[in-house]
């Protein structure tokens, strides 16, 4: 896992318990059936014993819930959601979604970036494999898609240079491209067909919430069709984020 630097530019040293506690509720969140503490165990590579202490404390303390000796996701971290106030994202619906899945007879997602991550949280499309992605909530490289590139983009810079740091040697072109592009992205909150994937490609924008960017909206098809049509894609997305401010 990458660390975050801190204000003063070192990075953030990763805290062995946090990891763990981290990754047993990411792993209980993912889970239809419950985990249990063996898997856990299995999972952290570590004696059930110290496991078993990590797992009471969070039963105890709502985070996981306990049946039948498997262990599921609590109540405590939608109350905190709430509590915050925070939604992921407010100002773009699943509605939005499929009003450019109509209009465009593309693919449209809705993507956000938790740790070094790129998660798509939302999407309108027929396609099995943006469900798979959505649905499952299958973690991919921001580098690897236009909406990656738009959330990159908005980064502190400290973040950016560690989140570029982290990647592996094969990704050195992708980031040239990447930061050759970075000052127009960041002038426009747009990414048009970055070539970033060999699957497919897009032409993303940022969602922005009270100046911030939390999240990007991309449309999505082949190479082919998003290069032919990129020009239309942008006055797509163009429009209808004017609609998303609106709400913000």
């Amino acid at each position: 896992m990458p660390t975050h630097p801190t204000p003063d530019g070192r990075p953030r040293p990763h805290h062995r318990m946090i990891d763990r506690v981290s990754t047993i509720l990411d792993r209980a969140a993912r889970s239809r059936n419950g985990v249990t503490l063996t898997e856990f165990a299995r999972e952290l590579d570590a004696p059930m014993s110290s496991i078993q202490g990590l797992v009471n404390g969070l039963v105890a303390t709502g985070y996981l819930d306990e049946h039948d000796r498997r262990y599921t996701l609590g109540p405590a971290p939608f109350l905190l959601t709430r509590l915050a106030g925070r939604p992921t994202v407010t100002t773009v619906t699943h509605e939005d979604l499929e009003a450019l899945h109509a209009e465009t007879g593309m693919t449209a997602v809705l993507a956000i970036v938790v740790g070094s991550d790129l998660y798509y949280v939302d999407y309108a499309s027929h396609d099995p494999r943006y469900a798979y992605l959505a649905e499952g909530f299958v973690r991919r490289s921001p580098i690897r898609t236009s909406t990656g590139w738009v959330l990159l983009a908005a980064m502190e810079n400290r973040d950016l240079w560690a989140q570029i740091a982290a990647l592996p040697p094969g990704d050195a072109e992708l980031v040239e491209r990447f930061l050759q592009a970075l000052p127009r992205i960041q002038s426009e909150r747009l990414a048009a067909a970055p070539n970033a994937s060999t699957e497919a490609d897009g032409v993303s924008v940022a969602v922005v919430e009270n100046g911030r960017t939390v999240a990007a909206v991309g449309i999505m098809g082949s190479h082919a069709e998003v290069g032919e049509r990129k020009d239309e894609l942008i006055e797509v997305l163009g429009r209808h984020r004017l609609g998303w401010r609106s709400r913000g």
